[in-house]
């Protein structure tokens, strides 16, 4: 059944803590959650995509006489390199033999911190033999152009397998930049992206449903997957985006970046901020505090 619109209300200008909607996994909640309350808000979860890592599927590619034929690997996310450790802990260690040609391991701003010592000791005994690389922007056609000309060289490339949603271009597209490179880039579905079911705007909606005024201000989206989560749950209540807008007029979109803001668009949702620092997650909480400070709230 439907879910009934209520009357549209003014958004109170005197709210002391906004409720602003995040719709990431629980493997990245607790970080931006953190970073809202930090800025004054009130965070509300609603998570629409969950991802696991399925480390066994990397198995075949970790073995030292397979990691070898390898020149680098390329981590588009902070999930592939979770994945690709657990790995590389139940497999023989190292995966690499001391000496050899320059490893390469590519990762995204922040995710990079995950690339530490022992992260690095899994793979081969002698450090500098591995490479870090960290594109000065956070995108993953950064990360491709960053490991410069392939000359035919195999990269791995641990990326999402999608399940319940259709896959966003972004992993199509990094895998052709790769290939545009140079690179003869291996893919392989290293962690599973699953939507989460229509109970994931519940608590959304139920803000629709209260008689006093509301406290949304803002949803943050960082990835094209959380958008069409959201998307499809609303559905299942007989709900769409026209309907969101015009039951909060004044609700801000905060878009991760300009992947995920151009994914947004993709699928007809309107993005109000990005942010352009998207290393990490407190660029688009600052860009959406600026947006708030601009507008008086």
């Amino acid at each position: 059944m439907a879910v009934p619109i209520p009357n549209l209300t003014t958004l109170s200008t005197a709210t002391v803590k906004p409720t602003v909607i995040f719709t990431t996994p629980p493997n990245y909640a607790a970080r931006l959650s953190d970073l809202l309350t930090l800025k004054g808000h009130n965070p509300l979860w609603c998570p629409t995509i969950t991802t696991s890592p399925t480390p066994q599927s990397l198995f075949l590619h970790l073995s030292p006489s397979s990691l070898s034929l390898f020149s680098a690997v390329a981590f588009p996310s902070r999930a592939s390199i979770t994945s690709f450790s657990l790995a590389a802990t139940s497999l023989r260690k190292p995966l690499l033999p001391s000496h050899g040609p320059t490893f390469i391991l590519a990762a995204l701003g922040k995710d990079s911190e995950l690339i530490d010592t022992p992260f690095i000791s899994q793979i081969c005994s002698n450090l500098q033999r591995i490479k870090i690389i960290v594109p000065p922007v956070a995108t993953p056609s950064s990360l491709a152009l960053s490991l410069g000309e392939g000359c035919s060289r195999k990269v791995l490339c641990p990326v999402p397998k999608v399940i319940g949603l259709n896959e966003p271009p972004v992993v199509p597209d990094f895998l052709n930049d790769l290939k545009n490179g140079g690179w003869f880039p291996v893919r392989v579905d290293a962690y599973e992206t699953r939507w989460l079911g229509p109970d994931c705007v519940k608590e959304m909606l139920k803000k629709g449903q209260e008689e006093k005024e509301n406290e949304l201000y803002a949803i943050v989206f960082t990835s094209s997957g959380e958008v069409e989560g959201l998307l499809k749950s609303l559905k299942e209540f007989g709900w769409d985006w026209g309907m969101v807008r015009r039951r909060w007029p004044r609700l801000v979109v905060a878009a991760h970046g300009p992947v995920t803001a151009a994914g947004a668009e993709r699928l007809g949702v309107d993005v109000d901020v990005v942010s352009s620092d998207f290393s990490s997650f407190q660029g688009v909480v600052d860009a959406l505090d600026v947006h708030f400070k601009a507008l008086g709230e």
